[in-house]
Protein backbone atom coordinates (compact mmCIF):
# COMPACT_ATOMS: atom_id res chain seq x y z
CA UNK A 1 0.00 0.00 0.00
CA UNK A 2 1.11 3.19 -0.90
CA UNK A 3 1.26 6.46 1.32
CA UNK A 4 -1.39 7.45 -1.20
CA UNK A 5 -3.88 4.75 -0.88
CA UNK A 6 -3.07 4.78 3.25
CA UNK A 7 -4.38 8.47 3.34
CA UNK A 8 -7.69 7.90 0.99
CA UNK A 9 -8.17 4.61 3.54
CA UNK A 10 -8.07 7.16 6.29
CA UNK A 11 -10.50 9.30 5.00
CA UNK A 12 -13.18 7.40 3.92
CA UNK A 13 -12.61 5.94 7.46
CA UNK A 14 -12.22 9.28 9.19
CA UNK A 15 -15.09 8.74 11.55
CA UNK A 16 -14.05 5.20 12.60
CA UNK A 17 -10.95 6.08 13.46
CA UNK A 18 -12.40 9.64 15.07
CA UNK A 19 -14.46 7.23 16.90
CA UNK A 20 -11.32 5.68 18.90
CA UNK A 21 -9.73 8.39 19.31
CA UNK A 22 -12.17 10.16 20.54
CA UNK A 23 -12.99 7.09 23.04
CA UNK A 24 -9.19 6.56 24.22
CA UNK A 25 -8.89 10.36 25.39
CA UNK A 26 -12.35 10.52 27.02
CA UNK A 27 -11.10 7.15 28.81
CA UNK A 28 -7.87 8.64 29.75
CA UNK A 29 -9.53 11.91 31.07
CA UNK A 30 -11.53 9.49 33.44
CA UNK A 31 -9.15 7.00 34.55
CA UNK A 32 -7.06 10.18 35.68
CA UNK A 33 -9.53 11.82 37.00
CA UNK A 34 -11.05 8.72 39.07
CA UNK A 35 -7.64 7.45 40.35
CA UNK A 36 -6.48 8.42 43.81
CA UNK A 37 -4.33 11.31 43.60
CA UNK A 38 -0.52 10.22 44.39
CA UNK A 39 2.07 12.76 45.98
CA UNK A 40 6.12 12.40 45.97
CA UNK A 41 8.08 13.60 48.37
CA UNK A 42 12.18 13.64 47.84
CA UNK A 43 15.00 13.93 49.82
CA UNK A 44 18.66 14.24 48.57
CA UNK A 45 21.80 13.16 50.48
CA UNK A 46 25.61 13.54 49.92
CA UNK A 47 27.87 10.96 50.63
CA UNK A 48 31.31 12.21 51.60
CA UNK A 49 34.13 9.93 50.47
CA UNK A 50 36.94 11.89 50.16
CA UNK A 51 37.22 13.16 53.60
CA UNK A 52 39.64 11.25 55.98
CA UNK A 53 38.15 9.39 58.88
CA UNK A 54 38.42 11.80 61.97
CA UNK A 55 40.02 9.28 63.95
CA UNK A 56 41.76 6.86 61.96
CA UNK A 57 43.07 9.68 60.04
CA UNK A 58 43.36 8.32 56.46
CA UNK A 59 40.80 7.70 53.75
CA UNK A 60 39.27 4.40 54.18
CA UNK A 61 39.96 2.23 51.13
CA UNK A 62 36.56 0.75 50.71
CA UNK A 63 34.96 4.42 50.71
CA UNK A 64 36.76 4.94 47.11
CA UNK A 65 35.33 1.74 45.52
CA UNK A 66 33.23 2.08 42.92
CA UNK A 67 30.66 -0.48 44.34
CA UNK A 68 30.33 1.75 47.49
CA UNK A 69 27.65 3.82 45.93
CA UNK A 70 25.91 0.69 44.93
CA UNK A 71 25.89 -0.42 48.81
CA UNK A 72 24.62 2.44 49.85
CA UNK A 73 21.49 2.51 48.23
CA UNK A 74 20.96 -1.18 49.17
CA UNK A 75 21.63 -0.18 52.50
CA UNK A 76 18.72 2.51 52.20
CA UNK A 77 16.76 -0.18 50.58
CA UNK A 78 17.20 -2.79 53.47
CA UNK A 79 14.96 -3.81 55.88
CA UNK A 80 17.14 -2.56 59.06
CA UNK A 81 15.97 1.34 57.64
CA UNK A 82 12.97 0.74 56.98
CA UNK A 83 12.04 -0.86 60.39
CA UNK A 84 13.82 2.20 61.64
CA UNK A 85 11.70 4.62 59.69
CA UNK A 86 8.42 2.99 60.98
CA UNK A 87 10.22 3.93 64.65
CA UNK A 88 10.86 7.16 63.37
CA UNK A 89 7.33 7.69 62.21
CA UNK A 90 5.67 6.30 65.68
CA UNK A 91 2.91 4.10 62.90
CA UNK A 92 2.92 1.22 65.53
CA UNK A 93 1.21 3.26 67.54
CA UNK A 94 -1.24 4.49 64.90
CA UNK A 95 -5.05 2.56 64.99
CA UNK A 96 -5.74 3.04 61.54
CA UNK A 97 -2.15 1.61 60.34
CA UNK A 98 -2.57 -1.40 63.13
CA UNK A 99 -6.47 -1.86 61.73
CA UNK A 100 -4.91 -1.87 58.21
CA UNK A 101 -2.71 -4.96 59.68
CA UNK A 102 -5.19 -6.67 60.89
CA UNK A 103 -7.66 -6.73 58.02
CA UNK A 104 -3.96 -7.71 55.97
CA UNK A 105 -2.95 -10.67 57.85
CA UNK A 106 -5.47 -10.77 60.57
CA UNK A 107 -2.97 -10.38 63.37
CA UNK A 108 -0.33 -12.48 62.12
CA UNK A 109 3.44 -11.98 61.86
CA UNK A 110 4.78 -8.43 63.71
CA UNK A 111 3.15 -5.33 62.79
CA UNK A 112 6.86 -3.20 62.44
CA UNK A 113 8.08 -5.72 60.09
CA UNK A 114 4.14 -5.61 57.66
CA UNK A 115 4.66 -1.96 58.21
CA UNK A 116 8.28 -1.73 56.95
CA UNK A 117 7.29 -3.43 53.88
CA UNK A 118 4.41 -1.55 53.02
CA UNK A 119 6.76 1.27 53.40
CA UNK A 120 9.77 -0.35 51.04
CA UNK A 121 6.85 -0.79 48.03
CA UNK A 122 5.94 3.09 47.69
CA UNK A 123 10.18 3.68 48.40
CA UNK A 124 12.34 4.95 45.49
CA UNK A 125 16.01 5.26 45.65
CA UNK A 126 17.61 6.30 42.87
CA UNK A 127 21.81 7.26 42.64
CA UNK A 128 22.62 10.69 41.45
CA UNK A 129 24.74 9.99 37.75
CA UNK A 130 28.45 11.37 37.65
CA UNK A 131 28.11 11.87 41.58
CA UNK A 132 27.84 11.31 45.47
CA UNK A 133 23.88 12.07 45.93
CA UNK A 134 21.67 9.64 46.76
CA UNK A 135 18.32 10.94 46.00
CA UNK A 136 15.26 9.17 48.63
CA UNK A 137 11.72 9.72 46.87
CA UNK A 138 8.24 8.52 48.49
CA UNK A 139 5.02 8.03 47.02
CA UNK A 140 1.57 7.92 48.69
CA UNK A 141 -1.84 10.06 48.48
CA UNK A 142 -0.83 12.36 51.58
CA UNK A 143 0.90 15.23 50.91
CA UNK A 144 2.08 15.63 54.65
CA UNK A 145 2.76 11.81 55.30
CA UNK A 146 5.21 11.20 52.13
CA UNK A 147 7.50 14.71 53.16
CA UNK A 148 7.73 12.79 56.66
CA UNK A 149 8.68 9.20 55.27
CA UNK A 150 11.11 10.53 53.13
CA UNK A 151 12.89 12.37 56.08
CA UNK A 152 12.55 9.60 58.46
CA UNK A 153 14.04 7.07 55.72
CA UNK A 154 16.60 9.61 55.16
CA UNK A 155 17.42 9.82 59.13
CA UNK A 156 17.25 6.36 59.40
CA UNK A 157 19.65 5.56 56.96
CA UNK A 158 21.82 7.84 58.88
CA UNK A 159 21.30 6.39 62.07
CA UNK A 160 22.18 2.68 60.51
CA UNK A 161 24.91 4.01 58.33
CA UNK A 162 26.41 4.77 62.03
CA UNK A 163 25.17 1.90 63.32
CA UNK A 164 27.46 -0.02 61.16
CA UNK A 165 30.07 1.51 61.51
CA UNK A 166 29.91 1.67 65.30
CA UNK A 167 28.72 -1.76 65.97
CA UNK A 168 31.98 -3.46 64.54
CA UNK A 169 34.09 -0.93 66.28
CA UNK A 170 32.12 -2.02 69.75
CA UNK A 171 33.11 -5.86 69.05
CA UNK A 172 36.83 -4.92 68.42
CA UNK A 173 36.89 -2.88 71.54
CA UNK A 174 35.29 -5.40 73.68
CA UNK A 175 37.93 -7.71 71.93
CA UNK A 176 41.06 -5.33 72.46
CA UNK A 177 40.04 -4.63 76.08
CA UNK A 178 40.46 -8.79 76.70
CA UNK A 179 43.66 -8.32 74.64
CA UNK A 180 45.01 -5.23 77.03
CA UNK A 181 44.39 -7.18 80.19
CA UNK A 182 46.46 -10.20 78.76
CA UNK A 183 49.03 -7.63 77.60
CA UNK A 184 49.23 -6.54 80.97
CA UNK A 185 49.37 -8.98 82.66
CA UNK A 186 52.17 -10.31 80.85
CA UNK A 187 53.90 -7.12 81.68
CA UNK A 188 53.11 -7.31 85.00
CA UNK A 189 54.28 -10.41 85.43
CA UNK A 190 57.58 -9.64 82.88
CA UNK A 191 58.35 -7.03 85.20
CA UNK A 192 57.91 -8.88 88.32
CA UNK A 193 60.86 -11.59 87.28
CA UNK A 194 62.99 -8.98 86.19
CA UNK A 195 62.50 -7.48 89.98
CA UNK A 196 62.72 -10.67 92.02
CA UNK A 197 65.79 -11.79 89.50
CA UNK A 198 67.60 -8.15 90.92
CA UNK A 199 66.95 -8.64 94.22
CA UNK A 200 67.83 -12.25 94.28
CA UNK A 201 71.37 -11.93 92.40
CA UNK A 202 71.98 -7.82 93.80
CA UNK A 203 72.52 -6.86 90.99
CA UNK A 204 70.77 -3.07 90.03
CA UNK A 205 73.05 -2.25 87.03
CA UNK A 206 74.31 -5.18 84.82
CA UNK A 207 76.65 -3.68 83.26
CA UNK A 208 78.38 -0.99 85.97
CA UNK A 209 78.81 -4.49 88.07
CA UNK A 210 80.14 -6.00 85.26
CA UNK A 211 82.59 -3.34 84.87
CA UNK A 212 83.35 -3.05 88.65
CA UNK A 213 84.10 -6.98 88.76
CA UNK A 214 86.51 -6.49 85.70
CA UNK A 215 88.19 -3.85 87.20
CA UNK A 216 88.62 -5.67 90.40
CA UNK A 217 90.36 -9.25 88.43
CA UNK A 218 92.60 -6.55 86.96
CA UNK A 219 93.57 -5.10 89.98
CA UNK A 220 94.55 -8.72 91.29
CA UNK A 221 96.47 -9.15 88.20
CA UNK A 222 98.35 -6.32 88.32
CA UNK A 223 99.14 -6.86 92.75
CA UNK A 224 100.15 -10.40 90.89
CA UNK A 225 102.47 -9.43 88.63
CA UNK A 226 103.93 -6.94 91.51
CA UNK A 227 104.32 -10.07 94.45
CA UNK A 228 105.77 -12.26 91.61
CA UNK A 229 108.20 -9.87 90.77
CA UNK A 230 108.95 -9.22 94.47
CA UNK A 231 109.34 -12.98 95.25
CA UNK A 232 111.34 -13.36 92.03
CA UNK A 233 113.49 -10.98 93.87
CA UNK A 234 113.54 -11.99 97.10
CA UNK A 235 114.45 -15.83 95.70
CA UNK A 236 117.26 -14.12 93.94
CA UNK A 237 118.58 -12.67 96.96
CA UNK A 238 118.00 -15.65 99.38
CA UNK A 239 120.12 -17.56 96.74
CA UNK A 240 122.92 -15.08 97.08
CA UNK A 241 122.83 -15.25 100.88
CA UNK A 242 125.95 -17.32 100.83
CA UNK A 243 127.93 -13.69 99.86
CA UNK A 244 126.29 -11.57 102.28
CA UNK A 245 128.46 -8.26 101.55
CA UNK A 246 127.24 -8.16 98.00
CA UNK A 247 123.29 -8.07 98.83
CA UNK A 248 121.94 -4.38 98.84
CA UNK A 249 120.10 -4.74 101.95
CA UNK A 250 123.21 -5.75 103.73
CA UNK A 251 125.10 -2.68 101.73
CA UNK A 252 122.89 -0.21 102.25
CA UNK A 253 121.42 -1.00 105.76
CA UNK A 254 122.88 2.03 108.40
CA UNK A 255 123.44 -0.16 110.66
CA UNK A 256 125.45 -2.37 109.34
CA UNK A 257 127.66 0.63 107.79
CA UNK A 258 128.03 1.79 111.66
CA UNK A 259 128.90 -1.20 113.18
CA UNK A 260 131.98 -1.44 110.07
CA UNK A 261 133.13 1.08 110.70
CA UNK A 262 133.42 0.96 114.45
CA UNK A 263 135.15 -2.21 113.74
CA UNK A 264 137.57 -0.90 111.47
CA UNK A 265 138.50 2.21 113.83
CA UNK A 266 138.71 -0.39 116.72
CA UNK A 267 140.95 -2.73 114.47
CA UNK A 268 143.62 0.00 113.22
CA UNK A 269 143.45 1.08 117.54
CA UNK A 270 143.70 -2.80 117.88
CA UNK A 271 147.03 -2.40 115.82
CA UNK A 272 148.26 0.28 117.11
CA UNK A 273 147.86 -0.95 120.88
CA UNK A 274 149.45 -4.46 119.86
CA UNK A 275 152.30 -2.41 118.88
CA UNK A 276 152.62 0.23 121.48
CA UNK A 277 151.49 -1.62 124.36
CA UNK A 278 151.75 -5.01 123.18
CA UNK A 279 149.29 -7.88 123.45
CA UNK A 280 149.10 -8.80 126.94
CA UNK A 281 148.36 -5.43 127.77
CA UNK A 282 144.75 -4.72 129.23
CA UNK A 283 143.94 -2.21 126.58
CA UNK A 284 145.05 -4.69 123.89
CA UNK A 285 142.68 -6.89 125.29
CA UNK A 286 139.74 -4.50 126.00
CA UNK A 287 140.09 -3.76 122.32
CA UNK A 288 140.35 -7.24 121.36
CA UNK A 289 136.73 -7.91 123.28
CA UNK A 290 135.01 -4.93 121.63
CA UNK A 291 135.92 -5.98 118.20
CA UNK A 292 134.87 -9.28 118.95
CA UNK A 293 131.80 -8.15 120.11
CA UNK A 294 131.37 -5.65 117.28
CA UNK A 295 132.04 -8.56 114.74
CA UNK A 296 129.78 -10.79 115.98
CA UNK A 297 126.44 -7.97 116.36
CA UNK A 298 127.46 -7.40 112.80
CA UNK A 299 127.32 -11.24 111.80
CA UNK A 300 124.19 -10.99 113.97
CA UNK A 301 122.67 -8.37 111.92
CA UNK A 302 123.73 -9.60 108.41
CA UNK A 303 122.43 -12.88 109.22
CA UNK A 304 118.69 -10.72 110.76
CA UNK A 305 119.13 -9.37 106.96
CA UNK A 306 119.22 -12.62 105.50
CA UNK A 307 116.20 -14.01 107.71
CA UNK A 308 114.59 -10.54 106.28
CA UNK A 309 115.12 -11.68 102.78
CA UNK A 310 113.70 -15.51 103.34
CA UNK A 311 110.79 -14.29 105.33
CA UNK A 312 110.47 -11.51 102.65
CA UNK A 313 110.29 -14.49 99.81
CA UNK A 314 108.14 -16.52 101.98
CA UNK A 315 105.73 -13.73 102.53
CA UNK A 316 105.75 -13.41 98.65
CA UNK A 317 104.89 -16.50 97.67
CA UNK A 318 102.30 -16.66 100.51
CA UNK A 319 100.83 -13.32 99.01
CA UNK A 320 101.26 -14.69 95.60
CA UNK A 321 99.43 -18.02 95.76
CA UNK A 322 96.20 -15.81 97.66
CA UNK A 323 96.21 -13.78 94.93
CA UNK A 324 96.08 -17.01 92.46
CA UNK A 325 93.28 -18.27 94.53
CA UNK A 326 91.70 -14.54 94.65
CA UNK A 327 92.38 -14.63 90.64
CA UNK A 328 90.63 -17.98 89.82
CA UNK A 329 87.56 -17.03 92.75
CA UNK A 330 87.31 -13.43 90.56
CA UNK A 331 87.32 -15.14 87.35
CA UNK A 332 84.21 -17.34 88.26
CA UNK A 333 82.81 -14.59 90.03
CA UNK A 334 82.96 -12.76 86.81
CA UNK A 335 81.62 -15.30 85.28
CA UNK A 336 78.74 -15.80 87.16
CA UNK A 337 78.14 -11.87 86.58
CA UNK A 338 78.23 -12.57 83.11
CA UNK A 339 75.55 -14.87 83.45
CA UNK A 340 73.26 -13.14 85.39
CA UNK A 341 74.06 -9.87 83.05
CA UNK A 342 72.57 -12.51 80.12
CA UNK A 343 69.78 -13.74 82.29
CA UNK A 344 69.32 -10.12 83.36
CA UNK A 345 69.43 -9.02 79.65
CA UNK A 346 66.80 -11.26 78.53
CA UNK A 347 64.42 -10.59 81.47
CA UNK A 348 64.75 -6.67 80.65
CA UNK A 349 64.24 -7.55 76.67
CA UNK A 350 61.10 -9.65 77.73
CA UNK A 351 60.10 -6.81 79.99
CA UNK A 352 60.85 -4.69 76.73
CA UNK A 353 58.73 -6.48 74.31
CA UNK A 354 55.39 -6.98 76.66
CA UNK A 355 55.74 -2.77 77.40
CA UNK A 356 55.72 -2.28 73.24
CA UNK A 357 52.85 -4.91 73.27
CA UNK A 358 51.12 -3.37 75.82
CA UNK A 359 51.53 -0.13 74.35
CA UNK A 360 50.46 -1.00 70.46
CA UNK A 361 47.63 -2.90 72.09
CA UNK A 362 46.60 0.44 74.41
CA UNK A 363 46.99 2.66 71.67
CA UNK A 364 44.30 0.86 69.29
CA UNK A 365 42.40 -0.11 72.43
CA UNK A 366 41.86 3.56 72.65
CA UNK A 367 41.12 4.09 69.40
CA UNK A 368 38.51 1.38 68.44
CA UNK A 369 36.98 2.53 72.06
CA UNK A 370 36.68 5.97 69.92
CA UNK A 371 35.34 4.58 66.98
CA UNK A 372 32.75 2.81 69.18
CA UNK A 373 31.43 6.16 70.83
CA UNK A 374 31.48 8.17 67.75
CA UNK A 375 29.21 9.92 66.56
CA UNK A 376 30.01 11.07 63.43
CA UNK A 377 29.16 9.95 59.53
CA UNK A 378 29.56 10.71 56.37
CA UNK A 379 26.32 11.33 55.20
CA UNK A 380 25.00 15.09 55.16
CA UNK A 381 21.26 15.84 54.23
CA UNK A 382 21.21 18.32 50.81
CA UNK A 383 17.84 18.61 50.71
CA UNK A 384 15.36 17.84 53.12
CA UNK A 385 11.66 16.84 51.70
CA UNK A 386 8.74 19.12 51.96
CA UNK A 387 5.24 19.10 51.71
CA UNK A 388 4.19 18.81 48.03
CA UNK A 389 1.75 21.63 46.60
CA UNK A 390 0.97 19.17 43.50
CA UNK A 391 0.00 15.23 42.84
CA UNK A 392 3.00 13.72 41.15
CA UNK A 393 0.15 11.47 39.29
CA UNK A 394 -2.05 10.86 37.73
CA UNK A 395 -0.78 13.58 34.97
CA UNK A 396 -3.75 14.21 33.23
CA UNK A 397 -2.14 16.38 30.49
CA UNK A 398 0.42 13.65 29.82
CA UNK A 399 -2.30 10.73 29.93
CA UNK A 400 -4.18 12.38 27.59
CA UNK A 401 -1.74 13.27 24.96
CA UNK A 402 -0.48 9.62 25.30
CA UNK A 403 -4.40 8.60 24.75
CA UNK A 404 -4.35 10.67 21.65
CA UNK A 405 -1.39 9.07 20.26
CA UNK A 406 -2.81 5.53 21.32
CA UNK A 407 -6.26 6.17 19.80
CA UNK A 408 -4.23 7.01 16.45
CA UNK A 409 -2.29 4.03 16.08
CA UNK A 410 -5.33 1.98 16.96
CA UNK A 411 -7.84 3.99 15.28
CA UNK A 412 -5.45 3.61 12.02
CA UNK A 413 -4.45 0.25 12.63
CA UNK A 414 -8.21 -0.71 13.11
CA UNK A 415 -9.34 0.95 9.49
CA UNK A 416 -6.60 -1.06 7.78
CA UNK A 417 -7.33 -4.03 9.12
CA UNK A 418 -11.15 -2.98 7.91
CA UNK A 419 -9.95 -1.84 4.45
CA UNK A 420 -7.69 -5.29 4.01
CA UNK A 421 -11.06 -7.19 4.97
CA UNK A 422 -13.10 -5.70 2.51
CA UNK A 423 -10.78 -3.91 0.01
CA UNK A 424 -12.21 -1.32 -2.40
CA UNK A 425 -11.14 0.77 -4.96
CA UNK A 426 -10.58 4.35 -3.63
CA UNK A 427 -8.13 6.22 -7.08
CA UNK A 428 -6.75 5.23 -10.62
CA UNK A 429 -3.77 3.07 -9.04
CA UNK A 430 -6.28 0.87 -7.19
CA UNK A 431 -8.52 0.27 -10.25
CA UNK A 432 -5.10 -0.28 -12.44
CA UNK A 433 -3.64 -2.67 -10.00
CA UNK A 434 -7.25 -4.44 -9.97
CA UNK A 435 -7.74 -4.21 -13.77
CA UNK A 436 -3.51 -4.89 -15.04
CA UNK A 437 -4.91 -2.42 -17.69
CA UNK A 438 -3.42 1.13 -17.96
CA UNK A 439 -5.48 3.92 -17.45
CA UNK A 440 -6.25 6.47 -20.33
CA UNK A 441 -8.39 9.21 -19.03
CA UNK A 442 -10.28 9.94 -15.57
CA UNK A 443 -13.68 12.19 -15.22
CA UNK A 444 -13.52 14.28 -12.38
CA UNK A 445 -16.83 14.11 -10.23
CA UNK A 446 -17.02 18.06 -10.31
CA UNK A 447 -14.99 20.78 -11.35
CA UNK A 448 -12.50 22.16 -9.83
CA UNK A 449 -12.88 25.75 -8.61
CA UNK A 450 -11.42 28.28 -10.32
CA UNK A 451 -9.11 31.21 -8.58
CA UNK A 452 -6.01 29.04 -6.76
CA UNK A 453 -4.60 26.03 -7.80
CA UNK A 454 -4.91 23.03 -4.86
CA UNK A 455 -2.73 20.61 -4.05
CA UNK A 456 -2.78 17.24 -4.33
CA UNK A 457 -3.17 15.93 -0.80
CA UNK A 458 -5.99 19.65 -0.63
CA UNK A 459 -7.89 17.79 -3.32
CA UNK A 460 -7.87 14.00 -2.15
CA UNK A 461 -9.26 15.36 2.09
CA UNK A 462 -11.20 18.63 0.18
CA UNK A 463 -12.98 16.53 -2.35
CA UNK A 464 -14.61 13.33 -3.00
CA UNK A 465 -13.08 11.00 -5.73
CA UNK A 466 -13.93 11.01 -9.21
CA UNK A 467 -14.85 7.82 -8.67
CA UNK A 468 -17.58 6.12 -6.18
CA UNK A 469 -15.89 3.42 -4.29
CA UNK A 470 -17.16 -0.46 -5.70
CA UNK A 471 -16.12 -3.55 -4.03
CA UNK A 472 -12.89 -5.50 -5.38
CA UNK A 473 -14.89 -8.49 -5.95
CA UNK A 474 -17.55 -6.28 -8.21
CA UNK A 475 -14.61 -4.65 -10.03
CA UNK A 476 -13.21 -8.02 -11.46
CA UNK A 477 -16.23 -10.04 -12.06
CA UNK A 478 -16.78 -9.18 -15.93
CA UNK A 479 -15.62 -12.19 -18.00
CA UNK A 480 -12.49 -10.30 -20.39
CA UNK A 481 -12.19 -7.57 -17.47
CA UNK A 482 -13.89 -4.00 -17.79
CA UNK A 483 -12.73 -1.05 -19.62
CA UNK A 484 -13.19 2.15 -17.65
Amino acid sequence: MTFLQLLLTLRARIRVVLTIVIGTMLTALAVSLVIPKKFTAGTAMVIDVKSPDPIAGMVLPGMISPSYMATQVDIINSDRVAQRAVKLLHLADDPSFRQKWQDATEGKGELGVWLANELQKKLDVKPARESNVININFSGPEPTFVASAANAFAQAYIDVNLELKVEPARQNAAWFEGQTRLVRERLEAAQQAYSDYQQKSGIVASDERLDSETARLNELSTQLAVVQGQSSESHSKSLAAGDAGTLSEVLQNPLINSLKADISRLESKLQESNINLGKNHPQTLRSQSELASLNARLASETRKIIHSIGTAYEVSKQNESGLRDAIEKQKARLLGVSRQRDDISVLKRDVEMAQRAFEEVSLRTSQTRLESLSVLTNVIILNPAFVPTEHASPKILLNVLLSLFLGTLFGGGYALMQELANVRVRSTSDLALALKLPVLAAIPHAAAPSGRRRGRFATIFKHRSPYKPVAWKAATSSSGGARP
